[in-house]
């Protein structure tokens, strides 16, 4: 049923973009149709599959070290307390400061290659990752604890038995936002310099007034982007199968 609703509501997206189309009767270089653009992806599907596959990699791969990051980042600040006081401004600045505006600062430093998307790609990740994970191994329940306690629990035992099992509900939350503003990253950082990708050939396209190709690449993107999503959360559902949802559907 989930898959039923997806595509009927693909089919509402498309059928409401056809009309925007003919009720404003837009320039087809302005706002091709879901006819020009599939045209245009049928007729360039070899060079946008080489580029998606390349940004699915910097998304993937950005998504693994950002989180090993976070989840790090998190562990240190529960288990040693004085850590958190140096932790947390890094955790305020790494906001406060936009990423965008750092992506051509990370690709004068690491490159036009694949490194510096993937690093644009962690730091966007980093934060909710981060504060997901904390915020769950601070709201461990008092009762467990207590429990662990008068059983002669140490500290480690607490941590790793109790306190990180109660934090992975949290942490799966912080994970789906991850993985929806992890293409972001990745975009932000072939849009500022690149060879290959899907935000190179957007901008290429642009710059050829080929739209309906640059239609097709943002097309793929989301579809990229949904998948990923969908991958994430059926394998957090499976992986957490003691935290049903409290409303379950009729799937």
């Amino acid at each position: 049923m989930r898959i039923v609703r997806g595509l009927i509501v693909l089919a509402g997206l498309i059928a409401l973009w056809q009309a925007i189309v003919w009720i404003t009767a837009a320039e087809p270089w302005m706002l091709p149709g879901p006819t020009d653009v599939a045209l245009a992806w049928a007729a360039h599907y070899q060079s946008i599959l080489s580029h998606a596959a390349l940004t699915a990699a910097e998304i993937v791969l950005g998504l693994l070290s950002g989180t090993v990051l976070g989840c790090s980042s998190a562990l240190i600040m529960a288990y040693f307390r004085p850590a958190r006081r140096w932790l947390l401004p890094v955790l305020v600045v790494s906001q406060a400061i936009p990423v965008f505006a750092l992506a051509p600062i990370l690709v004068l430093w690491l490159g036009y290659g694949i490194v510096s998307k993937v690093a644009m790609a962690t730091l966007i990740i980093y934060f909710p990752v981060t504060a997901a994970f904390h915020d769950g191994l601070r709201r461990t329940e008092p009762g467990w604890l207590d429990l662990a306690r008068t059983m002669n629990a140490g500290r480690w035992s607490i941590l790793w038995h109790v306190r990180i099992p109660a934090a992975l509900p949290a942490l799966a939350s912080g994970l789906r936002v991850a993985t929806a503003v992890a293409p972001i990253g990745a975009i932000v950082g072939e849009w500022v310099g690149s060879s290959a990708g899907l935000g190179y050939l957007m901008l290429h396209a642009n710059a050829r007034m080929q739209v309906d190709v640059m239609f097709a690449a943002l097309v793929t993107l989301a579809a990229l982007a949904v998948t990923l999503f969908f991958i994430m959360d059926t394998g957090l559902r499976k992986a957490l199968p003691w935290q049903p949802d409290s409303a379950p559907d009729n799937d």
